[in-house]
């Protein structure tokens, strides 16, 4: 009988089994999960000699398994760090874990990685320590993401201090008191914000003709001097006004310094950085230059920076010279302010100064006993002042003609001497009553010169009243023309107070007057020397002043275009031109003030007309009805209606289409001739009008008038 052996499967030995398998689970699942991590883990012996390397410190360090086991973990440490496994050995003898310790290690191709270690002692089952595990993490990404991250911060911190130091520097220079101090604060913060050593501010000047350095810093004479002053022209040629920031880091090599660069070895600097100044709508204001000693290019945050810093420079630099500007504008107000009111003043001090010798020649014409010689001295008085309100009033309409463009010249071929002539007349009055020696020196051939006769005698007889009055009595004057090429130059010079040299600029201006000189009375408007440059400049010509100063007399030279040669008139033209008789006419005066209209009739009867006057414009009319005049002289400031209104009324008449219509008003500008013109007005004649100018007008008219008094029917 055979007998047969069964095994016995107790439940304790189930267990035994089950626990044994689940066990050798683990440890390969361990094992698994040791193999296939990313992080290097290797075990060590206490020598240092290597006993396992996972898959991962294949991956990291480039070692496999085979190459690296039973050899020393020294292999993937730096040279220099070869003490740290020392270190890192005793600690793990003594028991001690190390825990996230980063260093750095040595691939198998030389590169260095940066790791973090956690390294732990192993021990056996009787717990001796036998060896240790080793768990690297490459964190050489961390390591440069950190190291990213505080450059950051430090670029950050380095910026944010920067920009508080350019709030610094735009606040210092909003605080400065003038442009000047304002400019020498921006040049010392652009030097800084770039760590320039030297460098300078151009500004553009007012008429836009050159750059001026207004403020530099580390230059010497020689160098300031030479550029004190660019021409806007060539700087425009080069780098100075180009829209964009010039940057030079070495001018030794630069082809396009070649020819400064003995200039810039002179004044010690080998790179420069140039940036314009511009205001907010575009306009080029300047340019600031920065120099360098060595070869030098910012960086792009110190530029970033500089243009900032250049827009609040800029900014400021426009708002000063607005400032300026409107100070000069106060200025300017306020000296027109007063020579208004000195004006006003000495208008009303020449205008009264006529009427007291006029009175008084009135007066005495109608004392009783009066002599025929005393008659006539009281007629000349008043006809010689009367001829000087005249003159004052009709100066003042010429300049506001000048001024509005609006004065006409009537040129024709004149001879200069003829011209010189009239203007002596015109000033010998003066000349004569302060006993002046008026000496002349004129070309000996005729000059001939195409111009207003009557403007030009003006200008002379002005430079010739002028000297008369600014000469002590019994002084010198000179009057000497000759004649230059394609010029007539014309100078009047005397001997008299002189011009002091503060006065010179303005000598010509409107209502210009220097101060009088102790004991003597300002005499005149200030109107004079502005007419006479007016005028000549409407001639085509120039004026200008010399003097040697107070006391030392003064010099007037005008100078003139020569006209071309023209033939002398005839025997035949000269009758022509000559005064034709008086025919006597139809006058109707019609002014609201009753003395100018009674003494004009007056005359006029006096010349052989028929006269009959009105003090307003309903009287005019009814007049009128009854005495169909040939010619209306008529005010155009009437109380009732003005004399627009009357002209439209007569020239809608029967009687009043043929009559002649001759406006006589204080308004004398283009504008009213031009609407007394509109409404029918045949003539315009400024207050007050010469006796002579009203006689020609109506002698010229008997001629042409078609029905004259002595044909019409009384």
């Amino acid at each position: 009988m055979t007998r047969e052996v069964t095994a016995k499967l107790t439940p304790a030995s189930l267990s035994t089994h089950a626990e044994e398998t689940d066990h050798s689970v683990q440890l390969a699942l361990l094992a698994a999960i040791v193999q296939s991590s990313d992080d290097a883990i290797v075990s060590k012996s206490l020598e240092g000699r290597i006993l396992s390397w996972n898959g991962g410190a294949a991956r990291m360090f480039g070692y496999e398994a085979e190459e690296v086991v039973g050899k020393p973990i020294t292999i993937i440490i730096p040279p220099e760090l070869q003490d740290e496994e020392r270190r890192i050995l005793e600690k793990l003898r003594r028991g001690e874990r190390i825990d996230h310790f980063d260093t750095v290690r040595i691939t198998k191709d030389g590169r260095r990685i940066e790791v973090s270690l956690t390294v732990s002692p192993v021990r056996n089952a009787r717990g001796t320590i036998v060896g240790a595990s080793k768990v690297a993490r490459n964190v050489s990404e961390r390591k440069r993401a950190e190291e990213a991250l505080r450059a950051s911060e430090r670029l950050l911190t380095a910026e944010a201090q920067a920009l508080t130091r350019l709030s610094e520097l735009s606040t210092r220079l909003w605080r400065s008191r003038s442009l000047a101090e304002g400019l020498d604060e921006m040049l010392g913060a652009v030097i800084e914000l770039l760590g320039a050593d030297m460098g300078n501010i151009q500004l553009l000047n007012e008429d836009g003709s050159a750059l001026r350095m207004v403020t530099q810093r580390g230059f010497a004479k020689d160098f300031v001097d030479f550029f004190a002053e660019v021409s806007a022209a060539e700087a425009g040629a080069g780098a100075l006004r180009s829209p964009q920031r010039i940057i030079i880091e070495d001018i030794e090599s630069a082809d396009s310094c070649a020819s400064y660069r003995d200039i810039a070895r002179a004044a010690g600097y080998r790179a420069l950085v140039a940036s314009p100044l511009a205001g907010t709508d575009g306009a080029w204001l300047g340019v600031i230059s920065t120099h360098f000693r060595s070869v030098c290019r910012p960086t792009t945050q110190e530029l970033n920076r500089l243009e900032l810093y250049l827009r609040h420079a800029s900014d400021f630099i426009q708002r000063c010279k607005l400032d300026q500007v409107l100070r000069k504008s106060e200025e300017a107000l306020r000296e027109a302010d007063r020579r208004k009111n000195e004006f006003l003043a000495l208008l009303a001090h020449e205008l009264r100064n006529p009427l007291a010798p006029i009175r008084y020649a009135l007066a005495t014409t109608k004392k009783a006993g009066r002599t025929s010689e005393q008659q006539r001295r009281a007629e000349e008085v008043i006809e010689r002042q009367v001829t000087h309100m005249s003159r004052l009033l009709d100066d003042l309409l010429d300049i506001s003609r000048i001024t509005h463009g609006t004065l006409e010249l009537k040129k024709s071929h004149i001879e200069l001497t003829s011209v010189i002539g009239a203007a002596i007349e015109t000033a010998r009055p003066v000349i004569d009553s302060k006993h002046h020696q008026l000496s002349l020196d004129l070309p000996r051939q005729a000059v001939q010169i195409e111009a207003d006769a009557v403007r030009l005698a003006q200008v002379f007889a002005n430079l010739l009243i002028n000297a008369g009055k600014y000469t002590d009595p019994g002084g010198q004057i000179e009057l000497r023309a000759r004649q230059e090429e394609h010029d007539v130059i014309i100078t009047v010079r005397d001997s008299g107070i002189g011009i002091e040299p503060e006065m010179m600029p303005r000598l010509f201006k409107l209502f210009a007057q220097g101060g009088a000189p102790q004991g003597r009375k300002q005499d005149g408007l200030g109107v004079g020397l502005s007419l006479v440059r007016g005028l000549v400049a409407l001639h085509g010509g120039t004026v200008e002043a010399r003097s040697e100063g107070a006391g030392r007399g003064s010099e007037f030279t005008v100078r003139l275009p020569v006209g071309a040669p023209f033939a002398a008139a005839s025997a035949g033209e000269a009758d022509t031109a000559a005064v034709t008789s008086v025919s006597p006419l139809k006058v109707l005066v019609v002014d609201d003030s009753r003395d100018a209209a009674d003494i004009c009739a007056t005359l006029l009867e006096l010349s052989g007309h028929r006269v009959e006057t009105a003090y307003s414009g309903r009287r005019a009319l009814e007049v009128a009805e009854k005495f169909h005049p040939h010619i209306f002289l008529l005010d155009i400031g009437l109380p009732d209606i003005d004399g627009y209104q009357l002209a439209r009324t007569i020239r809608s008449t029967a009687w009043g289409q043929s009559a002649v219509l001759v406006a006589i008003t204080g308004w004398g500008q283009e504008e009213d001739r031009s609407r007394a013109a509109a409404v029918g007005f045949d003539h315009h004649l400024t207050k007050p009008v010469a006796p002579e100018t009203l006689d020609a007008l109506l002698r010229s008219l008997g001629g042409e008038l078609r029905a004259p008094l002595q044909q019409a029917p009384q």
